[in-house]
């Protein structure tokens, strides 16, 4: 883990980050001498929640559900959670973020964790719609779940969102600190935010530093997430395609906007907005209007959408 202190409106803030599930999980606590036991929390729930529901773990919950694809399965209540905010998100966005893409993902070549494939190159495969959210049979009173043969689970939508959310507010609970967990640019906050609260970037592109292009906002609450075409992208043959299906194809969703960035009253709101502003491009905007909730769009040409409120300046708070 790699740990420093940053300052906040003059007052120290801790911040711990570690490598996980091929990207990075970074922890801001407003009280640094809780930063170390907080941390170790974190890295055991983050186990907890990919032993559940990694794709890319054979012996994971979603694994086995997927691998005995036409019988029910037994799972935990954590799987069962994950899989109910994945099964809402789904219906909130009319489809577009749909759980049962994970055939699509292997079809395209997203069949190996993300740090060794984009190592290599994907073979390209046959494309195909997926079977659809409603296929999935849940019946919470025995724990179960069953999906139909040749259905293949994959929570990548909504699955780090959600770890954030549950998170940010157990450790907030916990140590009695302003909290806000950023899983690979999913971020929960809970807890009291230092004055003028957190500062969040929301990036144009692949770069997030300060100084790359995009825009710094103060968030006191919620969540924030970014989705993009331009991160977690690969070669498939003699095309570059990335991780944002079009449930509909079965294809990687075509570059409308290149980043779509949305603050909302939870992490999984907030991602469900912007992953199907991806999907839905132009469509989406009557849907992403009608939240209220601030969102910021780039298109393919860099120019900027802003709905629902998002600041022009970076000094503006929510």
């Amino acid at each position: 883990m790699s740990t420093a202190t940053l300052w906040i409106a003059d007052v120290p803030i801790a911040k711990v980050s570690f490598p996980v599930w091929g990207g990075t999980a970074e922890l801001l606590l407003t009280d640094p001498g809780a930063i170390d036991a907080a941390a170790r929390s974190l890295a055991v729930e983050l186990a907890a929640v990919g032993a559940a529901c990694s794709r890319f773990l054979p012996d994971s919950e979603l694994s086995v559900v997927n691998a005995r694809a036409g019988r029910p399965v037994a799972v935990s209540p954590l799987f069962l959670d994950f899989l109910a905010v994945a099964l809402k998100a789904a219906s909130v966005s009319a489809g577009a973020v749909d759980p049962t893409c994970g055939s699509a993902l292997v079809a395209l070549g997203y069949d190996r964790d993300y740090g060794l494939l984009r190592q290599g190159r994907a073979r390209a495969s046959v494309l195909r719609p997926v079977a659809g959210w409603r296929v999935v049979e849940v019946d919470a009173g025995r724990g179960t779940v069953r999906v139909p043969d040749g259905v293949l689970l994959d929570f990548g939508a909504t699955a780090k969102a959600r770890a954030a959310d549950r998170a940010a507010h157990r450790l907030a609970a916990e140590f009695g600190c302003g909290v806000m967990v950023n899983l690979s640019g999913d971020i929960a906050i809970a807890g009291p935010a230092p004055a003028g609260g957190w500062p969040v970037r929301a990036a144009d592109g692949e770069l997030t530093g300060p100084g790359d292009p995009g825009q710094t906002i103060a968030v006191f609450d919620g969540g924030v997430a970014t989705s993009g075409t331009t991160t977690r992208k690969w070669r498939q043959g003699d095309r570059s395609v990335h991780h944002i299906v079009v449930p509909e194809t079965g294809d990687a969703a075509p570059v409308y906007w290149q980043t779509a960035s949305a603050v909302a009253a939870t992490c999984v709101d907030a991602n469900t907005l912007t992953t199907t502003a991806i999907v839905r491009g132009a469509q989406a905007l009557p849907f992403l209007a009608g939240t209220g909730c601030p969102t910021r769009l780039v298109g393919a040409d860099g120019t900027i959408a802003l709905l629902g409120g998002w600041p022009m300046d970076e000094e503006s708070a929510r």
